[in-house]
Parts: C-alpha cells; sequence; structure tokens
C-alpha cells in the first residue's frame, strides 16, 4: 500500500512562531498615521490590539515563543496530516509529485484558528471582555467565534452580505459558537449606513466590514479588535503550517518542494505556508518559487499598484505600504468571500516588489473546474478560496507533463467546501460565469486614491 498520508506527533507541533521579517533584505516600509503622514508608533494601535499582539506587530525577532495554552489548544487539530495527492497525479497524467498540507480538519475547517487562538489568549490576558471582526465567506469568523467561546470573550462578527446571504450555515456555526453576526453594511455603524445610503444593495466587501468592526471597537472601551488576515502578527501565527510541513517532508524522505503554492486574500493563508519555506531561500541558498494564487476578479497582486492605501473602505486604519485595487474598489460577487479584499499584507508586498516571490490570477470557472477535479479524484470538497492554490497546482503539473520534467509540488488545501455547496450548485447549474476586471475598471478604482505613491 502506498503511504498517502504524513502525521506528526502532537509534541512535535512547533514552540515557536516564524518572523520572516528578519530575514528580508528589503524591511517593509512602516505604516503611516493618516493625519500627520509619520510612521505610526504602537501607541496609535492600542485602541484596537492587545499590547501582546502590537509587539509581535513591530518586532523585528526571528522566532516568537508560541505560549503553552496555545499550543495545548493548537492540540485539538495540530499537527494538520500532508497528503501525496496520488489520485490528482493520476488524473492529470503528471511526472510531478504534488503534495498538500490539509487544514480544514480544524474545528472550524480552515486554517484560521491558527491566529484566533493566539489573538483571542492575548485579549484575555488583558482583560478585554469583547472583541469584534470582519469575515467574508465566514472562516475567520467562524474560527475566532470557536477562540472567544473558549476564553469566555463576547463576539461580534460583521459578514460581508453577499456570504452572509449565501452561507447560513457558517453564520450558525458562529451562532453555535456564541457569536453576535450581523451583514455588512448594517445600519449598525456610521461607515455602514454610508454605504448603505450610496448602494442600498451593495453585497458588501471585506474593506466595508473592516470599517465597521474597526469602528465599533475603537468606541468601546471593554472592546478590541481582531483581523483574520493582512497584518503582520496574523502571518506570523499562520507559519505554523510551513514549520509543520517541512517537518512531514523530512519525516517523509522527500526533497524540498520546488513550487509551494496557497490562496491568496490578504496574505495569511500564503504566508503560512509559504514563509518558513521561503526562509530556505533567504537564509540556505535553496530556490523555492513560491506562488500566490488570486482571483482574476480581484488581483491585486498581478494588476494592482504598490502604494499607501488604507486597509478599509472607510479609511479608519492607518496607511499601509501595499498592492491595492484602491480601497473604495467593490470585487465582483464570486464564491471565494475570503478573497474579496482590495490589497495585499505589508510583507508580501514587499517580498513581491523584490521579486522573491510570484503571483497567478484565476478565473472563477477555472477555479471551479479545478476544486471539481480534485474532489473527484482526492475525496475532500475544497472552499472556494482553496481552489485558487489547486488552480495553480494543476497549472504546474502540466507545465511537468509538457516539458517532461518531474518537480515537487506543494500547495496548501486550506479549507473544506462542506458549507459551500450553494456554490457548486451554481457552478453545475451553469450560473458561474468567466469574469476578469478590465484595465478600465481598475485603472478608475485606483484613480480615486488620494494617498501617498511610493517611489520606484
Amino acid at each position: 500500500m502506498k503511504n498517502r498520508k504524513i502525521n506528526l506527533e502532537e509534541r512535535e507541533i512547533p514552540e515557536n512562531w516564524y518572523n520572516i521579517i528578519a530575514d528580508m533584505p528589503n524591511k517593509p516600509l512602516p505604516p503611516l498615521n493618516p493625519g500627520t503622514m509619520e510612521p505610526l508608533g504602537p501607541e496609535a494601535l492600542a485602541p484596537l490590539f492587545p499590547e501582546a499582539l502590537i509587539k509581535q506587530e513591530m518586532t523585528t525577532d526571528k522566532w516568537v515563543s508560541i505560549p503553552d495554552e496555545v499550543r495545548n489548544m493548537y492540540s485539538i487539530w495540530r499537527p494538520t496530516p500532508m497528503y501525496r495527492a496520488y489520485g490528482l497525479e493520476k488524473a492529470l497524467d503528471t511526472p510531478a509529485k504534488i503534495y498538500y498540507k490539509y487544514e480544514g480538519v480544524s474545528p472550524s475547517g480552515s486554517h484560521k484558528p491558527n491566529t484566533a487562538i493566539p489573538q483571542a489568549y492575548y485579549n484575555k490576558q488583558e482583560g478585554v471582555k469583547r472583541i469584534t471582526t470582519e469575515t467574508g465567506a465566514g472562516q475567520w469568523g467562524s474560527a475566532l467565534s470557536f477562540a472567544c467561546q473558549h476564553f469566555g470573550i463576547e463576539c461580534d462578527v460583521y459578514m460581508v452580505r453577499l456570504s452572509y446571504n449565501d452561507k447560513p450555515y457558517r453564520k450558525m456555526m458562529m451562532n453555535t459558537w456564541g457569536a453576535n453576526v450581523y451583514p455588512s453594511p448594517s445600519d449598525r455603524t456610521e461607515a455602514g449606513r454610508r454605504i448603505l445610503a450610496e448602494h442600498p444593495d451593495s453585497p458588501g466587501s471585506l474593506g466595508i466590514a473592516i470599517s465597521e468592526a474597526v469602528e465599533m471597537a475603537a468606541t468601546r472601551e471593554d472592546t478590541k479588535y481582531a483581523l483574520g488576515s493582512v497584518l503582520n502578527h496574523v502571518k506570523l501565527h499562520q507559519t505554523i503550517i510551513g514549520l509543520e510541513a517541512i517537518k512531514q517532508l523530512e519525516k517523509a524522505g522527500s526533497d524540498m518542494p520546488d513550487v509551494v503554492i496557497a490562496p491568496f486574500g490578504g496574505g495569511s493563508n500564503f504566508a503560512g505556508l509559504s514563509f518558513p519555506f521561503l526562509r530556505l531561500n533567504l537564509e540556505g541558498g535553496k530556490n523555492i518559487r513560491c506562488i500566490a494564487s488570486e482571483p482574476s476578479s480581484c488581483p491585486k497582486l498581478t494588476r494592482g499598484v504598490f502604494r499607501y492605501d488604507f486597509g478599509d473602505t472607510a479609511g479608519m486604519t492607518p496607511l499601509l505600504p501595499m498592492y491595492t485595487l484602491g480601497h473604495d474598489f467593490i470585487p465582483a460577487p464570486i464564491h471565494a468571500g475570503g478573497l474579496r479584499y482590495h490589497g495585499a499584507g505589508v510583507i508580501v508586498s514587499q517580498l513581491l516588489k523584490d521579486k522573491l516571490i510570484e503571483a497567478q490570477a484565476h478565473d472563477n470557472l477555472e477555479i471551479f473546474e479545478a476544486g471539481v477535479l480534485f474532489a473527484r479524484s482526492e475525496g475532500i470538497i475544497p472552499a472556494p478560496e482553496a481552489n485558487h492554490g489547486i488552480a495553480t497546482a494543476i497549472k504546474e503539473a502540466k507545465k511537468c507533463k509538457e516539458e517532461g520534467v518531474s518537480k515537487t509540488i506543494l500547495f496548501n488545501l486550506c479549507g473544506h467546501g462542506n458549507f459551500d455547496m450553494k456554490a457548486y450548485d451554481d457552478y453545475f447549474s451553469g450560473k458561474i460565469k468567466s469574469h476578469e476586471l478590465s484595465q478600465e475598471e481598475i485603472d478608475k478604482s485606483i484613480a480615486k486614491l488620494n494617498t501617498p505613491e511610493i517611489p520606484a
């Protein structure tokens, strides 16, 4: 029998997170205070985040210790399995060796609890009573609801209206863990009311939902805010994925991968798998290609501009140096709700600018074709977000066949699609159409920006 699954023992859960900033040849530019245009100090983040997370956001230390209580919670589902995708290899008739790290075994069904648990833990340590957040497809909101329930913290989730309507069982999952869930834009906040006044039928976006959650946190003394992607400390926590993956490949006696792939929304999914492998490039002279897979409907890495922009629609966050389509950009209502975000995290943006990583965009129809092929060859139905990474892996595996070379490909299967069957129903019903932004649409969105440009 073939060895399909590579497991680690609970004692092998990493004891530290990896901070890639320590190894980056060019450090990221600082976030700016939008009022003064001066670099942001840690005190400016204090209304939103607990002190421990602000320190992690700012640190240049290479390794950050994982608290014992967090590791103990991780052990509910970690280490997560790695699989050799024999079925997909056969379906593609490729000489490539394909592996995937499966994060769908977590309680909420995705990689998001990897940061939800530590974020809730540090908030609890500082006596926070309530956390507000946003969620796109619901994976992050589910993860934070689970974490807050464990630590006895109230949780308010602003869920992008499109997903709120399309994914009712994600909402019920959050309710089961005790969270309050509101469709965004809502009439609960000034930011939401402003959007609804201009666009009563707005499908919402992650940028709008962030504005609402930040507003609520900034106006309540007992409340902090938690973000599921984009920020440095979120990416830091997610590196547990790649750190485990390296151990698993070593355990299997496999070479390190030639290509590492993960879906891309704000960056935490991609960072989690790829950053520990990028360390092997930066520190050990390896040449591992790391590819971020994004939707062609929201192509900030492949077609956006690198400049300062807000992380939310209302302009309540600091200005961040990022690849962006403009903070007013409302993505098309695709099913991959977790990837409908206008900007890229600061660290990933700098790595792309320095050509240390790559990015590819995939059409809405292509990613569902990839997801169905994967489900039929490997048995797991992937989340629509995960389908983007699968589409890139398939593209790379086909290239191996065309060139007659065998390469090792690793991708992050970041979550299952068991709550996303409406998306698959739409695909099988022929309702999902190809969609790509025109250059005119991108130019129009970016032209609205009055934020600082970054010299080339």
